[in-house]
């Protein structure tokens, strides 16, 4: 009975369905052998084995939870360098071709779920990595140009009438197609380098992939987070925000067709003869007099969004502002989380420990002059000034923004100082009153960045903006790490104070923004607007 009973009990946990599966694999591979790259046949070749050794019930399927505990042991603090390496490589390398980041990005969820490592800094690194990533491919495909994919292209089904129909498809949504395809494996893989080989402007590439890189990076590092004890309410989630994104993709796909159908003059001809044919119905026309109130109150802000969130033009200067204010915002929120539960986050002791080691007589002078760069009577006072000439001199808005930039980050800076009143590390090398969260000094050093800007709107012609914003960046990265290095502030300090100073003068720029649309607006006569399809009028 036991011999029996041992002989029976592979064939009584047998599973049909794996061995259905396996032929239906095997029978893909049969059907398009001739069409499929080596790795990939070789993919479905291990995973047909595996289907039937798994469903004759020869090998018991293994405790997951265990094996993540253990590989959470094992991987530890190399999980940063492991996920961030392959985060970059997905795009930088082509990686993802083979093998979606998406599974090493919850892999490293997964680990900070069982509090091996920080989330915020697991965060911090895939979203860098993916944006260096996407940069390397960005130039490559700059570099290597048009005439490495019409030479290259046809091996990979890339002949000269889709290359054409790409470079147009760039030329038309290069930004929406960088920011959306971020989440679609094979389009994530190839895009950058396609954006860069199309001629795309890097100016143009760059804050969609900031906000793309961002957007992706955090959701599968949450999820892999928040669902590391339960596979199953991962699942759940993943198809509710299936469902959520077929649902956001209709509506797109619905709006875009609606949109194209209204741009044809016959078609809004039609459109209004039917409005007006409604409008003689005593039933609905309260309605259609409700809805062309509407439309003509909403079409103006409507139109402002929607350039502005695009490709090309101003619309470019509101994508980008949206970028640095999201990683403002992560920086300084980020630092709050990772200070909620601990004295020190990841960094803030080993920064001391690199300013100890490099420490000099010599740099401890270049750093007391570059630190004072960043004070308020400084920074703030090369502000001011400029403010005040831009307000005299035109355009006075730009002076208003600068204002208004500086008083919103002078007020987050001390009011969240205040509140977490976290005192400063051991041993500054220079004096200095105030709590050490966020760093007042990295904010205050964001203003020569601003600054810059600023100048270079209103004296085009005097210095490149390149230039003048680089070398702004230059003095406020100098202060940044000047605070570190005399062990005045903690890496987490610093970093916060700059994103706090990004934040804020990021929203105070796009209230400009806006501010100067309606004004224009306002201006604007009727007769010189530009014809705007109305379909309801």
């Amino acid at each position: 009975m036991t011999a029996g009973a041992g002989t029976l009990a592979p064939l009584a946990a047998t599973k049909p369905s794996f061995f259905f599966a396996a032929a239906c694999v095997m029978g893909l591979l049969w059907w398009r052998r001739r069409h499929l790259e080596p790795p990939l046949l070789i993919g479905l070749v291990i995973l047909a084995v595996g289907l039937v050794v798994y469903g004759s019930g020869v090998i018991d399927p293994p405790d997951l939870e265990k094996t993540l505990e253990d590989l959470g042991e094992t991987l530890g603090e190399w999980t940063y360098l492991l996920v961030g390496v392959l985060a970059f490589l997905e795009t930088g390398a082509f990686v993802g071709l083979l093998a979606p980041g998406e599974t090493a990005i919850m892999v490293g969820g997964l680990v900070a779920g069982q509090g091996r490592i920080e989330l915020i800094t697991l965060i911090a690194i895939v979203w860098t990595a993916a944006v260096a990533g996407d940069v390397t491919s960005f130039f490559i495909g700059r570099r290597l140009g048009r005439g490495f994919l019409v030479k290259h292209g046809p091996r990979f089904q890339i002949t000269e009438a889709r290359l054409l129909q790409v470079e147009a498809f760039f030329e038309r949504h290069g930004g929406k197609a960088i920011l959306i395809g971020r989440f679609v494996g094979i389009i994530r893989a190839i895009a950058p380098f396609l954006a860069g080989s199309s001629g795309m402007s890097f100016r143009r590439f760059f804050p969609y992939d900031v906000i793309g890189a961002g957007i992706w990076g955090t959701t599968f590092c949450v999820l892999g987070y928040v669902f590391w004890r339960s596979f199953g309410q991962l699942v759940d989630a993943a198809k509710q925000g299936a469902f959520a994104l077929g649902t956001i993709i209709t509506v797109v796909v619905a709006s875009v067709i609606a949109y194209r159908w209204l741009k044809v003059e016959e078609n809004r001809d039609q459109l209004r003869a039917w409005l007006h044919t409604q409008e003689e119905k005593r039933a609905l026309r309260p309605f259609v007099r409700l809805a062309r109130r509407v439309w003509h109150r909403v079409r103006g802000p409507l139109r402002f969004a929607w350039d502005r969130l695009t490709p090309g033009g101003l619309g470019l200067e509101m994508t980008t502002l949206i970028a640095i204010a999201a990683v403002g915002a992560f920086a300084l929120i980020g630092g709050l989380i990772n200070l909620r539960d601990s004295a020190f986050a990841a960094g803030d002791l080993r920064g001391l420990e690199i300013a100890d080691d490099l420490r000099r007589g010599w740099l401890d002078d270049v750093a007391r002059t570059a630190t004072d760069l960043g004070s308020l009577p400084v920074a703030g006072g090369v502000l001011l000034l400029v403010a005040l000439v831009l307000l005299v001199r035109r355009p006075r808005l730009d002076g208003v923004v600068l204002l208004a930039g500086m008083g919103l980050t002078m007020l987050v800076v001390n009011v969240v100082q205040d509140e977490k009143a976290r005192p400063r590390p051991l041993g500054g090398l220079v004096e200095d009153e105030g709590f050490s969260f966020p760093s007042a000094h990295a904010a205050y050093a964001f203003a020569w960045v601003a600054v810059a800007v600023a100048v270079s709107r209103a004296l085009p012609g005097f210095v490149s903006r390149a230039i003048l914003v680089s070398v702004a960046i230059v003095v406020a990265a100098g202060v940044t790490l000047s605070r570190v290095y005399l062990r005045v502030n903690y890496l987490t300090d610093v970093l916060a104070g700059a994103g706090a100073a990004a934040l804020c003068f990021a929203v105070a720029a796009m209230t400009g923004l806006v501010v100067s649309f309606l004004r224009d607006n306002g201006r604007r006569s009727p007769a010189s607007e530009p014809p705007v399809a109305d379909p309801v009028s």
